[in-house]
């Protein structure tokens, strides 16, 4: 950790402005490379556990030390370890990646370093999120009753939206809370079997108790069996239960899956249930007039959350939340301490009342950014591209034998594995699977993650990365045969 500079130089103030304008010179012309040439790194870091911490010193410096210095550790230590989200070849969970105009609009935030509490703490960054939110609410063809809302997180998103529905069904929950009340009953938040598990997160944070959830089977295409949850809905009215929510997926994680949402929103308002619709992976799809139908009843919804850090070449972190009831989510978290109350000339919009954060980050201006530099036209074709990837990849597997596709490709995710002739334990294909699997990610080429679908152990390819071609998905079919033809087939 050479490198140190002179302690004179730093007293009193920040970095210099015109060492800053050099280093950000440096940082942005790596960054520029990084982003032209993401192969020369390995997709998957391949380092040990406790490498880095070993690298490092085991205490903060007492003195300065030279950017010089700590922009070479950044390089020599600190990149080696990392997971390369950018990289073509990231296939793996559902794909992200950061796009030049989003990272230049993360550096001017960091920069401006607002905090978005309140109107006056920032009004551009409160007004900028209206605008963003407005027009991708547009695009998505959702109603203007939605109002949005940034958070981090599809997980963070759900746990308000779970909030903002237990606010409208139990009284005063708020004054009162849950403990000990008689005039409480149990209350059941319906789910599919794979809807994501934030949700069950989210149901125990609240102090509903883990026996509040209710998985749904699903059909053979995994999506939410209505028939089954009416029926659920019914018995538990029969046994005093209150049904509280409904949480529908228009692209699970696992498979992404489209549950019925119009017949689930029939039957919501029928019942008078809370519906949120879990879209975070595919909401971007609303755009593309092809694939309206797939979120058919979701302008229904109470919310609705998409995550533009997904599929809409946003920088992560950036969870929109989309509500028709603004003012429950308000009810539920809107506190306003004294050193908090303004006076303004109109009325204004206080981002801090809308969830459990007092500080909020700019986060809207990447996203803005995003959709200018782009352009709807230019984010559908992206998005088509990389759907007809996705297709391209199922057909291999769906016309070589020894593979089989174990699920719909109704976006841009695959659920595979090989299955050689005569290897029908399950146990054993989930061996020769991750065998696979691990040989792939090894290259450093390619990164795969996996999941189980009906207790099957199942590859998944995920595309979604801006700057993924063609020859990146030959090439992981590529990979993937020669590490299946390496393995035995018993």
């Amino acid at each position: 950790m050479a490198g140190s500079r002179d302690r004179d130089a730093a007293v009193g103030g920040d970095m210099d402005p015109e060492e800053f304008r050099r280093e950000g010179h440096r940082v942005v012309d790596w960054l520029a490379d990084y982003f032209a040439h993401p192969e020369r790194f390995p997709v998957l870091a391949q380092v040990q556990p406790g490498d880095l911490v070993r690298a490092l010193p085991s205490r903060a410096p007492e003195g300065p030390e030279s950017f010089d210095a700590i922009f070479d550790d950044f390089t020599r230590l600190v990149v080696p370890g990392i997971t390369h989200w950018n990289h073509p070849g990231f296939f793996a969970y559902f794909a992200i990646s950061g796009s030049g105009p989003g990272v230049l609009a993360e550096m001017l935030a960091a920069g401006l370093n607002v905090q978005a509490m309140l109107w006056r703490t920032s009004p551009a960054a409160t007004e900028l999120e209206e605008v963003a939110l407005g027009w991708l609410r547009d695009l998505m063809h959702l109603p203007p009753a939605f109002e949005g809302v940034i958070y981090d997180t599809a997980s963070v998103a759900v746990l308000h939206a779970l909030a903002a529905a237990r606010e409208a069904v139990i009284a005063d929950v708020r004054t009162k809370g849950l403990l000990g009340r008689s005039d409480v009953p149990r209350v059941r938040v319906y789910l599919s079997a794979h809807t994501h598990s934030s949700a069950d997160k989210s149901v125990i944070l609240l102090g509903l108790g883990k026996d509040a959830l209710a998985h749904i089977p699903g059909d053979a295409n995994h999506a939410m069996r209505v028939d089954l949850l009416r029926e659920a809905i019914a018995a538990d009215r029969r046994a005093g239960i209150l049904p509280l929510a409904i949480i529908a997926t228009i692209g699970t994680t696992s498979s992404t899956a489209i549950d019925p949402v119009h017949e689930i929103a029939d039957l919501c308002e029928a019942e008078g249930i809370w519906l949120h619709v879990d879209a975070a992976y595919a909401g971007v799809m609303a755009m593309l007039p092809a694939w309206r139908h797939a979120f058919r009843g979701a302008e229904r919804a109470d919310t609705l959350v998409v995550n533009p850090h997904k599929w809409l070449f946003t920088p992560f972190d950036c969870s929109v939340l989309y509500c028709r009831r603004m003012d429950m989510l308000r009810q539920a978290f809107s506190l306003v301490a004294e050193y908090l109350k303004t006076t303004e000339a109109a009325p204004v919009r206080n981002l801090m009342d809308t969830g459990i954060q007092l500080g909020r980050r700019f986060r809207a201006l990447k996203l803005w950014m995003v959709l200018r530099y782009f352009g709807a036209s230019g984010i559908r074709q992206r998005l088509e591209a990389h759907v007809e990837l996705a297709r391209m990849f199922a057909g291999w597997v769906d016309s070589t034998q020894g593979w089989e596709r174990l699920a719909p490709v109704p976006f841009s995710v695959v659920c595979f594995r090989h299955h050689p002739a005569g290897m029908d334990d399950e146990a054993v294909l989930e061996s020769h699977n991750a065998a696979i699997m691990d040989a792939v990610n090894a290259s450093g080429e390619a990164f795969l993650s996996h999941t189980k679908l009906d207790g099957r152990y199942v590859l998944r390819l995920a595309i979604g990365n801006i700057r993924t071609e063609e020859r990146h998905v030959r090439r992981v079919w590529a990979l993937l045969t020669e590490a299946a033809a390496a393995l035995p087939s018993m």
